[in-house]
């Protein structure tokens, strides 16, 4: 039977207390189905997407099975730990564990590249009830005997899915052999892959899976439309574009960091402000970016999809698909920054000829057809020719149905009555459920042989690998590189 209250659940009241104080008194389902397991001690496999309350489902169980248990933690030993594919995800997890653990004298410490490792060093030290961390530099601290394993009874691996899609898989694979056999494992992902599901295979013992699938891949709220413009001329639509004041809080995501740069720089020489975001950068330059753009100093934020699933502003308008991104299921969670907080939004999809394919992947994960609106940017005569040059074509997935007279047509080949068209050629939802995407290809390693991850470009405390990165899709043979001295080429967040 599904429970209405955390204090239903047998939660110690201290954690009941630090709900109450941050306005949470109703679990979300995943909640509801994952928590009661938790405390049972079982192996978890959890199915659901981001933003439905995943990090409470096993933060608060585990919490309170700490708390029972009583004790310290050992010097350079931790308890309980959280593995997350990004630093903006980690340091999410990581304010949340905070808000759980006020009034306790539960520890926890966050892990991740791109700030100074000492401080990391120090807290291990200590030791730490709970450590939240990328894997590369939790792999830095264990290596560096900062930090050991042997007394950890739960961990928990986080969106498992973009954590293999990224190349973490040696990565995880090395953490969990260095864990003890007697443990409990949750792992939770936003989709179930092979990939994934042969990771929880290795990793769980007699799970209890709980699930919950969103009404409809998209939301409802957003009003989503796709343009066909050359990539040579979506620079200048989207420089038009923004002289409407309704694009008031945008973000632009770009399928590369260099492109994400170079575009940041050219709105602002046409007096736009916008920040880019992406994983070259510091992690004090990121959170400067969001600051920006959350504050409203900034009104466009030009980002990879490394923040696909990492950006939490509730007002953001519009969200432009600059390039689109290799795997469909990215479109989902990019287009799901807006609208949130109950309100609206708009998402719009810049095409060139070249990335139809793309599109059609798109409408066959969602369950849309778009209306595909011709623009005149063909033909203009004012585009530079230096950005003539467009993405590279891409085969994915199975060419959905076309619309007839402009009419969207849904999946079942049913078009939609007169006068119930959306605004702007806005695809119509079918409520077909997402599929599921293969393991992506290996990671490349750079001439330092540190790793890079294709598509995402993210390190995790090292110095990155060439300026431009790779670009997303492509996939470089891995080589074995030396990596400080100890011949390790490790995956870094």
């Amino acid at each position: 039977m599904t429970q209405t209250t955390f204090q239903a659940f047998g939660l110690a009241d201290t954690l009941v207390d630090a709900l109450t104080r941050i306005s949470i008194t109703t679990p979300t389902p995943i909640q509801a189905q994952a928590i009661p397991a938790v405390l049972k001690g079982r192996d978890v496999l959890g199915i659901a997407q981001t933003g439905t309350g995943k990090t409470a489902a096993f933060a608060l169980p585990v919490i309170d099975a700490l708390l029972k248990k009583g004790g310290r933690p050992n010097p350079k030993t931790a308890r309980a730990l959280v593995l997350a594919p990004t630093r903006e995800l980690a340091s999410q997890i990581a304010e949340s564990v905070k808000a759980y653990t006020a009034g306790t004298k539960i520890t926890h410490s966050v892990v991740f590249g791109g700030v100074s490792i000492r401080p990391q060093i120090e807290a291990a030290r200590r030791g730490v009830d709970i450590v939240i961390a990328t894997p590369g530099r939790l792999l830095d601290l264990m290596e560096q005997q900062a930090l050991s394993l042997s007394e950890v009874r739960h961990v928990v691996l986080d969106e498992a899915d973009r954590m293999l899609d990224m190349g973490f898989v040696r990565d995880v694979t090395r953490i969990v052999k260095a864990l003890p056999t007697e443990r409990q494992s949750l792992l939770f992902s936003a989709t179930m892959p092979k990939n994934v599901e042969h990771l929880a295979a290795r990793i769980l013992k007699e799970p209890i899976r709980v699930e919950v699938t969103p009404e409809v891949v998209t939301v409802e709220k957003i009003d989503q439309s796709a343009f066909l413009v050359p990539q040579k001329a979506k620079k200048l639509w989207l420089i038009e574009r923004l002289e409407d004041a309704s694009y008031e809080k945008v973000v632009v995501f770009t399928r590369t960091k260099h492109g994400a740069n170079r575009l940041s720089d050219d709105l602002a020489k046409a007096g736009i402000v916008a920040q880019a975001i992406h994983g070259n950068k510091s992690q004090a330059a990121r959170q400067k970016a969001l600051a920006a753009f959350h504050s409203g100093d900034s009104r466009v934020l030009v980002a990879t999809d490394i923040v696909a699933r990492g950006i939490h502003v509730n007002d953001i308008s519009h969200v432009v698909n600059f390039d689109l991104p290799e795997e469909p299921e990215s479109y989902v969670h990019r287009i799901g920054r807006t609208a949130r907080a109950g309100k609206s939004g708009f998402a719009v999809a810049l095409v060139d000829p070249s990335e139809r394919a793309k599109l059609k992947a798109i409408e066959k994960l969602t369950g849309l057809t778009f209306d595909l609106q011709q623009t005149d940017y063909l033909n203009r005569t004012d585009i530079p020719a230096e950005e003539a040059r467009g993405p590279r074509p891409q085969r994915s997935g199975r060419p959905g149905q076309r619309p007839q007279n402009g009419q969207p047509r849904s999946q079942n080949g049913q078009q939609r009555p007169n006068g119930q068209q959306r605004p702007g050629g806005a695809a119509k939802p079918a409520g077909q459920k997402p599929a599921t995407m293969g393991q992506r290809p290996a990671r490349p390693s750079n001439h330092n042989g540190q790793a890079a991850h294709a598509g995402h470009g993210i390190q995790d405390g090292r110095p990155a690998g060439h300026p431009g990165g790779h670009n997303a899709g492509q996939a470089p043979k891995p080589n074995r590189g030396r990596r400080g001295g100890r011949g390790r080429a490790s995956a870094v967040a």
